[in-house]
């Protein structure tokens, strides 16, 4: 795109808050029609783009998001890479974080915006903070850098007063506009009067880099959290699960774990069987730090992957797309620990 010329933007509805629409006949909410988008909300003209939409289909609750759904969005994407400046995904708000980590890893060599929001209220009612967010999201995917390249060129999560990293941002509240955070990252943007970049933050795609999707998310992989009273038994159960490649072992603090003897045995007999054991910890800010503490040490001396400083989010997501990329189990393990698409912290 010229630095002169109007920007093309496609919105992606998949579903969630924000396309819900009340009635007003009935009060009841239904979907929202998006042919008729510009008389919901007028304030787009005034934006001056050129606004394409697509809907996956049917549209969905996001507690119903499954890896094909992430597929569909990133083919959408794929095929109307070269139309458009920037993608604005409207996704519901609860499983948005694993959404935007998925097409992060997903989008090989995103140059271009990809911004995902939502909204806690439905954009028709009166108090909505749907109208506001998809506004500022258009704005933010279709804005430039001085050499005329897109200011964005990654997954972004965009929720009230931030931008944030979509492989670093999670969910932290139910209730609250601002319903997002990343604790080990800065915002790549905040939204007051204007909207104020931090350029230090964003991604910068490598020169002449070249969409290149990666469809493939394996599912056999699963969290298993830590907590006062878990047993042998009960752990060597899911490790043993059938068909799991992975493991994203959610820990206490710093990485750590119980001393026990048969819990670093566990978890080490499973390691030998292939299976990979990611360690991430429980607190949404800081991470795991394996030398702090001798049970983390024994942990990662036995095999299992130091996190850092990955959100929960991001590392089972990414788990699914190296697994998906026919790699095995030492190289899974190699590549966790390596920041791929600015997810975590060396």
């Amino acid at each position: 795109m010229g630095t002169n010329a109007k920007p093309r933007i496609l919105i992606i509805y998949t579903g969630g808050t924000i396309g819900m629409i009340e009635n007003p006949d009935t009060g009841a909410l239904q979907p929202f029609d998006f042919d008729h988008l510009i008389d919901n909300v007028p304030k787009i003209k005034m934006l001056k783009f050129t606004i394409d939409h697509v809907s996956t289909e049917p549209p969905i609750d996001s507690s119903d998001m499954v890896p094909e759904n992430w597929q569909e969005i990133v083919r959408a994407i794929h095929d109307n890479y070269d139309r458009h400046d920037g993608f604005v995904v409207l996704h519901g708000t609860d499983t948005m974080a694993y959404t935007a980590s998925a097409l992060s890893f997903m989008l090989d060599g995103l140059n271009k915006p990809v911004i995902i929001t939502g909204s806690q209220l439905p954009i028709g009612e009166v108090r909505t903070d749907g109208e506001e967010n998809l506004i500022t999201a258009l704005q933010i995917a279709a804005a430039r850098r001085k050499d005329g390249s897109p200011m964005v060129q990654e997954v972004a999560i965009l929720f009230e007063n931030y931008l944030w990293r979509g492989n670093r941002a999670t969910k932290i509240s139910a209730d609250n506009f601002n319903a997002f955070k990343s604790n080990n990252y800065p915002s790549l943007a905040k939204i007051g009067l204007g909207i104020h970049f931090n350029h230090d933050a964003l991604w910068c795609a490598a020169p002449g880099s070249k969409l290149n999707v990666k469809y493939e998310m394996d599912p056999n992989v699963i969290f298993l959290n830590l907590f006062p009273g878990l047993t042998e038994i009960t752990l060597r159960h899911l490790l043993n699960t059938p068909g799991v490649k992975g493991v994203v072992l959610k820990s206490y603090g710093a990485g750590n774990g119980p001393s026990a003897q048969w819990f670093i045995d566990a978890l080490s007999d499973a390691i030998q069987r292939g299976i990979v054991v990611l360690n991430v910890s429980q607190c949404v800010n800081g991470g795991v730090n394996t030398r702090r503490y001798v049970t983390g040490d024994r942990m990662a001396a036995c095999g299992v992957v130091s996190g850092r400083d990955i959100t929960s989010e991001a590392a089972i997501t990414k788990m699914m797309y190296l697994f998906g990329l026919g790699l095995d189990s030492q190289t899974v393990a190699e590549a966790l620990s390596t920041p791929i698409r600015g997810e975590l912290s060396l």
